[in-house]
């Protein structure tokens, strides 16, 4: 993947001794002391990640933890105390002011929590508002908002003003603003928080479904992990201006960094985010082209299971083979499998969830084969492998 942002050393000394309390915190000495000898408070101390182009890219955490924050210095509405913000090869923090408005105008867009409509002009009005200040033509900007109204599901309501709209709505139409400017980037800070559940979500399927068509970076900040596991493809999350742990929801889920994300995670409803890639093992297989029943008996004696799957020379899924009929193939001396073979296998993809396998690795009789896009055998996966993801055992079991 191509990175888009890089962030180095990021940091917000909030207060008056910043020079002091720069010093002290480069010498290792506490946020605690820091605050008790200079007056000063650590908002971000000294944050690196990248963003990759065109991905969702989630920072979380608590009250507090700095994700407000590291969000704003990342387009300059909080001036850094320290560190760098670099967007396509050129650093932010070098930028004079009128660099500054050009980037936050075309290629970084941000969309707030409290919508920040203007309450006094019409929905059409405040989608193009931004392209207006720009100076861009009234016909020019009409079309572009209006194109950015019908993608957020708000074509008709043009004449409408925000206090007619519900908050799902008026969140629409803070979207359709940012992405009328057809910003690179987009910064979104909790901006679905203030939605009640229902519209929280649908707002959700709404990003994920632009996301599809529109491939922007996304830079999403949220309190809230299954929020950022739904809509995330790399969550950071953050502890008192620290970063604690970056990776994917799967990374996140499976592999927590310290007992402060196991207790994020611990309410976290697995069978949503974990998929089949994750819970699968490695499968046992013969060759229909090669292999007979003698060396099919030998591997099941081998790996001590009563059946086995046949693959063909490019590692596509025949079918499965039980010990019972390899041996009366053995008995009556023949040497191919063809006639045992059992077609009927249950198949899933490599990305399917695991809610969306759960019926059926409770009734299937054999393990349930994982394809990928071009149907090859890529894993199996165990009824024992999934209750052991869904209660936390870690995603990968042993045959």
């Amino acid at each position: 993947m191509t990175t888009k942002v890089e962030v180095k050393n990021l940091t917000k000394i909030f207060g008056k001794r910043v020079s002091k309390a720069k010093k002290l915190l480069t010498d290792g000495v506490s946020k605690a002391d820091i605050l008790k000898e200079t007056g000063a408070t650590i908002g971000v101390d000294r944050a690196n990640f990248t963003v990759n182009d065109g991905e969702i890219f989630v920072i979380m955490g608590l009250s507090g933890s700095g994700k407000s924050t590291t969000i704003r210095m990342m387009n300059r509405l909080i001036e850094p105390t320290n560190g760098q913000v670099i967007l396509d090869g050129q650093d932010i923090m070098t930028m004079s002011k009128d660099e500054l408005r050009e980037m936050r105008r075309h290629k970084m867009s941000m969309v707030f929590q409290n919508f920040a409509l203007l309450p006094n002009r019409t929905v059409l009005e405040n989608a193009e508002y931004g392209l207006e200040i720009q100076g861009v033509d009234k016909a020019t900007r009409e079309q572009k908002a209006n194109e950015a109204l019908e993608m957020v599901g708000l074509a008709g309501y043009n004449d409408q003003y925000p206090t007619q709209l519900s908050g799902g709505m008026q969140q629409r139409v803070g979207l359709a603003r940012a992405l009328a400017n057809d910003p690179e980037i987009l910064l979104m800070d909790e901006a679905f928080s203030a939605l009640d559940p229902l519209n929280r979500k649908d707002m959700q399927d709404e990003l994920l479904d632009l996301q599809e068509n529109m491939h922007k970076t996304i830079i999403f900040i949220s309190h809230d992990l299954n929020e950022a596991l739904r809509i995330g493809d790399h969550i950071m999350i953050m502890r008192d201006g620290e970063i604690v742990q970056i990776g994917t929801p799967e990374d996140i889920l499976t592999h927590p960094a310290n007992d402060y994300v196991e207790r994020f995670i611990e309410d976290v409803d697995r069978s949503k985010v974990l998929t089949a890639s994750k819970v699968m093992i490695r499968p046992v297989t013969v060759n229909i082209e090669k292999d007979g029943p003698r060396l099919a008996l030998r591997r099941m004696r081998e790996n001590s299971i009563s059946s086995l799957y046949v693959i063909d020379g490019r590692h596509h899924l025949v079918g499965i083979i039980d010990s019972t009929d390899v041996i009366e193939l053995i008995r009556a001396d023949k040497r191919s499998l063809g006639s045992i073979i059992n077609p009927d296998v249950p198949t899933v993809a490599l990305d399917t969830p695991l809610k969306n396998m759960m019926d059926e690795a409770s009734h299937t009789p054999v393990p349930i084969a994982v394809l990928d896009d071009q149907q090859r055998l890529q894993g199996i996966i165990i009824r024992g492998a999934v209750l052991d993801a869904l209660n936390g055992n870690g995603g990968e079991a042993n045959a």
